[in-house]
């Protein structure tokens, strides 16, 4: 594969170190990396590959330099500002931040889902939700099968997902400390509350679950709902997801074998011996696991899961890592 100019912008954040971490185990091509941040961590010092580089300011003029691809973790405003001038710049920027996701011209991606649509990228290709990404890469394959009707999310989401101050708070709260990221201590507590709430009593973490999962499977009018909590877990994403499908399921064995089968997804079902996907496994991991399989009695069609990942790495540095390698793959034919 050809070596590539690789920017990272918001390097010294909680996903711009997992950026570099993912990087360096898949061995990506990089040629120059350029590491990039706001004024306030500019100077920084991060290690990459035995080699230490300076995190540098970014500005209008950062993508001036020869750059390939850009991975971008550093909040919306500055991906709505900043995307734009490097993509005019001919670099491709991949998306961290709910800026660009639904946009129309704008791409969002799971590389085991839907690659196909970074080819019409315009400059700016979108990392999904976290919770999104786990959830379509199981999905994807039942609904190739089965036809998926109707999709009930009900999320178990870890602090990490709130960046290192929600980390802090459930640290912190531990010990007895005032929250200062969540609204209530998260410490003992689920908050069933996860970013802003919206005019129709949905919190925006919800609707981007149902809005980006509609984009990534091609189904602008698939009926989904959501509800997402944050629990006093550190790391890794926890789901029950309820589906029901067009077609019938003779087996529900058919649909586990449908499962193990699909691209990084771990089937982990053997309630029998109390193995099924937990968040303390799935932590520092790039796979999602699927568990506790079963038909939903209560309808014709209906199955329910339970579905776990790392919502650092799957759920954001990895899948956009991953994007990056099938463009630095295009990049050398």
């Amino acid at each position: 594969m050809k070596k590539v100019n690789l920017a990272v912008v918001g390097a010294t954040g909680m996903v711009g170190r997992t950026f570099l971490k993912v990087l360096k185990e898949k061995n990506f091509p990089i040629d120059n990396l350029y590491l990039m941040a706001s004024k306030r961590s500019a100077g920084t010092k991060l290690e990459y590959d035995g080699k230490e580089y300076i995190v540098e300011e970014l500005t209008e003029h950062s993508f001036d330099k020869p750059i390939d691809i850009a991975l971008f973790s550093a909040g919306g405003s500055t991906s709505e500002k900043f995307a734009p001038i490097a993509a005019a710049h001919g670099v491709i920027v991949v998306d961290n931040s709910a800026q660009w996701r639904q946009h129309p011209d704008v791409p969002l991606v799971v590389p085991e889902v839907n690659p196909e649509d970074i080819s019409w990228n315009h400059g700016i290709i979108a990392n999904p939700n976290c919770s999104t990404i786990q959830a379509v890469a199981v999905l994807k394959p039942l609904d190739d099968k089965y036809k998926i009707k109707r999709v009930v999310y009900s999320t178990y989401q870890a602090v990490s997902g709130a960046g290192v101050a929600g980390w802090n708070d459930l640290e912190n709260g531990l010990k007895g400390e005032a929250p200062k990221k969540f609204p209530h201590p998260i410490a003992g507590n689920c908050l069933p509350h996860i970013d802003v709430f919206m005019e129709n009593g949905y919190t925006k973490e919800e609707m981007k679950m149902i809005w980006e999962t509609r984009k990534i499977l091609h189904d602008p009018d698939l009926k989904v709902t959501a509800t997402t909590v944050r629990v006093p877990v550190f790391s890794s994403h926890s789901e029950s997801i309820n589906v029901e499908f067009e077609k019938p399921i003779d087996d529900i064995e058919d649909v586990k074998k449908l499962l193990a089968a699909a691209p990084d997804v771990v089937l982990v079902d053997d309630p029998a011996n109390n193995k099924y996907p937990l968040a303390i496994d799935a932590a520092g991991t790039d796979e999602v696991y699927v568990g506790r399989i079963r038909r939903d009695e209560s309808v014709e069609n209906g199955i329910n899961l339970w579905v776990v990942a790392d919502n650092i790495r799957k759920g954001a540095a990895t899948n956009a890592v991953q994007i990056a390698e099938i463009l630095a793959e295009a990049m050398d034919k």
